[in-house]
């Protein structure tokens, strides 16, 4: 499959290491295309790098790999009819560390970015996920031992569905949690400052959340 990841990152780099490694074609899109095109060579065959729109037009489907602040201006970059009737799977957090840590989220309460990014693209389906977690437990379950959650929410059913089929063939989740409509981000959002203490606490960014009931 050819997937686009937007964002240059460490979230990005490694879940574009990851699908590389089980034989997707993947290209990165950035701004600074030096930052694609150096994570393109170390990733070797089936990794390619371009802008925001030439990985976003690459790519049968999207992730959104972006810092929060930016992911807005990065999607718009990326254009509205390069993403249109793709399904994004949208893995940014609000967060804003402009006055140092912890952060604040700059959306919150009655919205969520997940939101926002679903009414800039009215024609994408999103999928909010992955985001409550570190990013190499986002594409190896295993990574904590035992039966632990992630959580799916977006406007589209099917999408969600699909998604879900996704996170197990790529990344070994058994059964990912659907959280119904994208309103579900607001929740996921605001788990990220609670996340971070635990971090602090825990001295360690491998642990994440299980339902038990």
């Amino acid at each position: 499959m050819r997937i686009a990841i937007l964002g240059t990152g460490l979230v990005g780099k490694t879940i574009g290491d990851k699908l590389v490694s089980i034989g997707h074609e993947v290209r990165m899109g950035s701004r600074d295309s030096d930052k694609a095109a150096a994570w393109s060579k170390e990733a070797g065959r089936g990794a390619s790098h371009g802008t925001f729109a030439e990985a976003a037009a690459f790519g049968e489907v999207a992730f959104n790999c972006t810092a929060g602040t930016g992911s807005l201006a990065a999607l718009d970059a990326a254009g509205r009819e390069n993403l249109a009737n793709k399904i994004l799977l949208d893995v940014s957090n609000p967060l804003d560390f402009s006055k140092g840590r912890p952060p604040t989220l700059t959306i919150l309460n009655t919205d969520s970015l997940g939101e926002a990014i679903q009414r800039q693209l009215p024609d994408t389906r999103v999928v909010k996920t992955l985001n409550t977690m570190n990013c190499r437990i986002m594409v190896d379950a295993a990574r904590v031992p035992g039966e632990h959650d992630v959580f799916v929410a977006g406007n589209d059913p099917d999408a969600r569905a699909q998604v879900s089929r996704w996170l197990k063939e790529w990344f070994g989740w058994k059964a990912p949690v659907d959280l119904g409509d994208i309103t579900a981000s607001r929740g996921l959002e605001m788990w990220l400052p609670l996340w971070l203490r635990i971090m602090s606490s825990v001295k360690t960014p491998d642990f994440n959340v299980k339902i038990v009931r």
